[in-house]
């Protein structure tokens, strides 16, 4: 695994406790230093930590000094407090103060480890200037700075890129890095509305406009106003709601379903796509003028497996998410393991890589998560990293590649697309519309003269 860069210093006198502190988070690769009730506050000044622990008990010290002297530092860690019964009420003053959290003696190893990485699970990844956005590759670094350019513009932008990549969540670094970042930010999936709701969904309607509807509804654009609006995988909408969107971006008005008048509305759009859209306004499933209007600024997400340098540090981010969330501690991967993920091509993406973590963190009683804790998701042979370099054949196209995974999924589902979309990381429409359009290439080949 990587090697963790958060540095903690522990303000205490007891030397037995100080060492059992020291084993415990040098089992996470945390950096950690020690400081008697007299030195704190010259180390603080002169060195970087990221997290302070402090016993208020030792004489001298007082908990909520040292959330006062943390916050005037330029990085401001955080404080976590120890208090004894007699302590209590301090600690709590502390709390009220500013600390992150306090604990009570004697600590509990598992108390302490879910507080500290709890802690550093909230904080912004040090790869990159965006929360959840893990990434340190030169493709990756590329995206943030799209983002930290566009984000302060008022241009539409299109996010490309396929199922799983983290598209909404660039989408939402746009929006909480541009002056709108006060204003709503809401969300709409053009794949999971059904075309005879689509326009309600993002207009609104007044009462009595169709059967059912018996009160007036706001749309997404109304709720939106004055921030963001994203559409999700806006491909999927159909070319009469295509013209409809159309209108509103180059009027800024729209019309609520049951009243013709007009609605001004200020909104930004941010639209993402799996697809490419140039190719599907060359097959007339979306309007070329629309795709101009939305392919203002685009910005694409690399597939995990034109990334694999950020592998290790998302597997580090989602071990310790999911050993929090299922009080798995001390929670590993093996060296086969990593190698076998590193070797993976992921058709289901960031989330399939998450999704598998999950599970294995789950799954795996042990300390650490083996080969055979992966099978889970290839029941036919064991998950290692001689099979997996099985699937990623050069001499296909990526395409093939994920066709083969696709169906060899479906297969060990018996079927079951709902469960065969989870596996692969991807929507259950998405898969239906790779399926449909799979039957329609193999029908052509078999139709096509020799």
């Amino acid at each position: 695994m990587t090697k963790r860069e958060q540095s903690i210093l522990i303000i205490n006198d007891e030397k037995n406790s100080n060492n059992e502190l020291f084993k415990t988070l040098r089992e996470r690769n945390y950096q950690v230093e020690f400081s008697n009730g007299e030195q704190w506050h010259q180390l603080l000044i002169t060195r970087t930590y990221d997290l302070v622990i402090a016993d208020i008990q030792l004489c001298g010290v007082d908990g909520m000094k040292i959330v006062a002297e943390a916050r005037k530092i330029k990085t401001s860690p955080a404080v976590i407090v120890i208090a004894s019964d007699a302590t209590i009420k301090a600690a709590v003053a502390a709390m009220k103060a500013g600390a992150y959290n306090y604990m009570t003696k004697p600590i509990k190893k598992e108390e302490l480890l879910t507080t500290v990485d709890q802690y550093f699970m909230q904080r912004k990844p040090k790869s990159s200037n965006f929360k959840n956005i893990i990434g340190k590759s030169t493709k990756m670094k590329h995206v943030f700075e799209m983002v930290e350019t566009v984000a302060n513009s008022k241009a539409t932008v299109l996010i490309y890129g396929e199922s799983g990549t983290g598209k909404e969540l660039i989408a939402s670094a746009i929006h909480y890095g541009s002056p709108r970042k006060d204003g709503p930010f809401v969300k709409t999936n053009c794949a999971a509305v059904p075309e005879t709701l689509a326009e309600s969904e993002l207009f609104g309607h007044e009462k009595g406009a169709f059967t059912g509807a018996i009160k007036d509804a706001k749309g997404r654009f109304e709720l939106a106003d004055n921030g963001t609006l994203l559409l999700d995988e806006v491909s999927e909408m159909s070319l009469s709601m295509q013209a409809k969107l159309l209108r509103v971006l180059q009027e800024k008005e729209y019309e609520k379903v049951g009243n013709p008048k007009s609605v001004p509305v200020n909104v930004r759009i941010i639209a993402t796509t799996n697809k490419d859209l140039k190719t599907e306004v060359k097959e007339n499933r979306f309007r070329e003028d629309l795709y101009y209007r939305l392919n203002v600024v685009p910005i694409h997400l690399p597939p995990l497996r034109e990334r694999k340098q950020d592998i290790p540090l998302l597997i580090d981010y989602f071990l310790k998410k999911y050993s929090c969330e299922n009080n798995r501690n001390n929670i590993s991967c093996s060296d086969d393991v990593i190698d076998a993920l590193m070797e993976y091509h992921y058709p289901g993406n960031v989330r399939e890589l998450e999704h598998l973590i999950e599970r294995s963190v789950v799954i795996c009683r042990e300390k650490v998560i083996r080969p055979k804790h992966l099978d889970v998701l290839f029941t036919e042979k064991p998950y290692t990293k001689a099979n997996i370099k099985v699937v990623n054949i050069p001499a296909e196209t990526l395409e093939e590649v994920e066709k083969k995974q696709i169906y060899k999924i479906l297969k060990q589902c018996n079927g079951n697309k709902t469960l065969a979309a989870r596996r692969l990381g991807i929507t259950a429409r998405t898969l239906r519309n790779k399926l449909t359009r799979y039957n329609g290439e193999d029908s052509k080949k078999n139709n096509d003269p020799e």
